[in-house]
């Protein structure tokens, strides 16, 4: 279970309605198949040794004996199989009859999690033959042995901590109060729930609803094995509707009406991570409910799951122009309110012809529509210099006036030059005083345009240039307010690309997708044959592994060597190990070197769960050391 990932698997066996013998055979050959595929938790359905649907049949002490024979064959086939096993049993103790969830691990019962909540309604009717389980655990006697018995008992793996295993079944999760939520705070980080649940029109959206929330509430994985084929279909029909969920998100679900075992791996240290920051999740001080430790052997699990290689921007298109249009609505209306609070007759924003200033100037041109103030307020200020392509001057000319801003020209080469020579530079030295020079003076000529205007400044640095560092302290790292402060640069690309494609303005359009086409640059060092000679990705490394290794450094607190790890998934095909490896090991080092520049931001609107402001979501120290991380990633190679 190297770097917290656990493989679990939900599996619906074939079964038939209170033929024990066959259900057993079919369970077992599934925790073979399953155990052989690597799963250490493996959950079956509810009450699936005889069948959900014996209905009165349970009442019979034949089929109760049955059932009881069958449990500790099952346990007894658990042996030398390296996983703990759920299954769905009916128990009769002290002349009472229990619905059960049997927790089997290395050939033992380790406990019985009674079911707390009876459906006694609609098609149901548990309380017919079932009793509800106890309030508190306690021990019972099965044949000689004292098992815990009751509800909210937890698991705990004897070779990691982080694994704390709780079980619910059925109803208890449909529940206003399911038993997992005192089993959360108790430190469970894994629900199971054998269930039974019917299939009815909506019912599975409503199903896979319930198991997203549930798990996002309780910042927990949760494995849910339905019933399905086999079970009666007199009244009812079950679907094997299984479900496999992870802090709010299904990692796997099943095709319904087909029975089988289906796998993912939960990632605990994710868990862990996210109860850690969330102050309104809180653990138990003291310890009420019974833990029982059972055994699994710690190894390297393989990954099947999925790791989108552009986190922060959604793979469906439909879900993607939902969220760059929630975006720009965002950035515009942090951009109003500043306007109108700071009295603001005009918004002047520095225009390169380059992604991130084209973005500022759509948000800038949005928050005035939605002031219902003049778009020629926006002064929308090019000044070029020595790096400066015919193609972006252009660009950024065009949209400026196509948008209806102001537009201004201001060369800033004899400036700059002047400068060169009141601090003795000589203009042939292309090094970093070269391009800052030019970075201050721009911030410069912006600052005083809009106190000439009665304006403010509008920030065009996103990000990701900010987690790297890619700004010149007090030039383009300084604005009155930073509208793209907490937009990655991958998410800046469809943005852009979003409000080309629902611009009605052809001319504009066109306009829109050149700069997309556009390579990164900063444009400060002297052009090549009248193209950029400098491409920002060539020098500090693609955009779209630093946007990644961003996201789970920030998001989920993941070390450098499991970040390695994953993106070697995410990547495949597009970098190499060694490539992804140079790239991280530059993010760490600039990430932690670079936190003073973040230490000061501007004031800028958040748009999502990663952001940089040291005022809200990332507070660090600004001479933090990176010496761990640096060695936690040299232990990969």
């Amino acid at each position: 279970m190297k770097d917290g990932f656990l493989k679990v698997a939900a599996a619906t066996p074939d079964i038939k309605v209170a033929d024990v013998a066959y259900n057993t055979e079919k369970i077992c050959t599934l925790i073979d198949e399953t155990v052989k595929n690597g799963a250490k938790i493996v959950v079956f359905p509810e009450l699936c040794v005889t069948g959900y649907t014996c209905s009165d049949l349970f009442t019979q002490d034949i089929l109760l004996e049955d059932a009881k024979d069958a449990l500790r064959a099952i346990a007894k086939y658990t042996e030398g199989k390296d996983a703990l096993v759920f299954v769905g049993v009916p128990l009769a103790i002290d002349g009472e009859l229990y619905n059960v969830a049997a927790a089997l691990n290395q050939g033992k019962i380790l406990g019985l999690t009674t079911k707390t909540f009876l459906p006694n309604y609609g098609e149901f009717y548990e309380m017919r033959q079932f009793r509800q389980g106890p309030k508190t655990a306690r021990e019972i006697l099965f044949d000689g042995e004292e098992i815990p018995f009751g509800p909210q008992l937890l698991f705990t793996a004897n070779s990691m901590d982080s694994l704390i295993v709780s079980a619910e079944i059925c109803e208890d999760v449909w529940s206003p109060i399911p038993p997992s939520i005192e089993a959360a705070r108790e430190g469970a980080t894994l629900i199971i729930n054998c269930s039974a649940s019917d299939e009815t029109i909506g019912k599975a959206s409503y199903r896979r609803s319930l198991i997203e929330g549930q798990s996002a509430r309780l910042i927990c994985g949760y494995i849910y094995a339905n019933a399905g084929e086999g079970e009666s279909t007199t009244d009812l029909v079950f679907g094997g509707h299984n479900l496999i969920a992870e802090n709010g998100t299904i990692l796997e679900a099943s095709k319904r009406f087909q029975n089988g075992a289906i796998y993912a791996e939960i990632d605990l240290k994710r868990i862990l991570s996210e109860r850690r920051k969330n102050t309104t999740f809180q653990t138990r001080s003291e310890r009420t409910l019974l833990r029982i430790p059972f055994d699994i052997q710690i190894e390297e699990t393989a990954l099947t799951r999925e790791f989108p290689s552009r986190p922060f921007v959604p793979s469906m298109e439909s879900e993607r122009a939902k969220r760059c249009e929630e975006i720009l609505t965002i950035q515009a209306m942090g951009l109003k309110k500043r306007l109108s609070h700071a009295w603001a007759k005009s918004a002047v924003v520095g225009i390169s012809g380059g992604l991130d200033s084209t973005l500022a100037l759509l948000v800038t041109a949005k928050a005035f529509d939605a002031l219902g103030m003049d778009r020629k307020g926006i002064v929308a200020v090019t000044m070029p210099c020595f790096g400066t392509t015919d193609r972006t001057y252009q660009n950024a000319c065009k949209m400026s006036v196509k948008l209806g801003a102001t537009l201004r020209e201001i060369p800033i080469g004899a400036a700059v030059t002047q400068h060169f020579e009141d601090i003795g530079h000589d203009p042939k030295d292309h090094s970093v005083t070269y391009e800052n020079s030019q970075a201050r003076e721009r911030t410069q000529v912006l600052m005083d345009v809009a106190n000439q205007n009665g304006g403010i400044v509008i920030g065009t640095g996103d990000m990701s240039e900010l987690a790297l560092g890619w700004a010149t302290y007090n030039g383009d790292h300084m604005s009155m307010y930073g509208v793209n402060a907490s937009v990655p640069k991958t998410l800046v690309r469809h943005l852009v690309h979003y409000y080309a494609d629902t611009c009605e303005d052809e001319e504009l359009k066109a306009v829109l997708y050149d700069v997309l086409d556009t390579p990164v640059s900063p444009e400060l060092l002297p052009p090549k044959d009248g193209e950029i000679a400098q491409k920002t990705e060539d020098l500090v490394g693609p955009y779209e592994l630093h946007d990644f290794f961003l996201y789970y450094l920030l998001r989920f607190g993941y070390e450098p060597s499991k970040i390695y790890r994953i993106a070697k998934y995410a990547f495949k095909g597009e970098y190499d190990d060694e490539t992804i490896y140079k790239w991280l090991n530059t993010f760490c080092r600039r990430f932690f070197t670079q936190q003073f520049k973040r230490s000061c931001l501007p004031d800028g609107p958040k748009v999502g769960t990663v952001a940089l402001s040291p005022r809200g979501d990332w507070r660090m120290p600004s001479d933090a050391c990176v010496t761990s991380w640096l060695c936690d990633l040299e232990n990969v190679k």
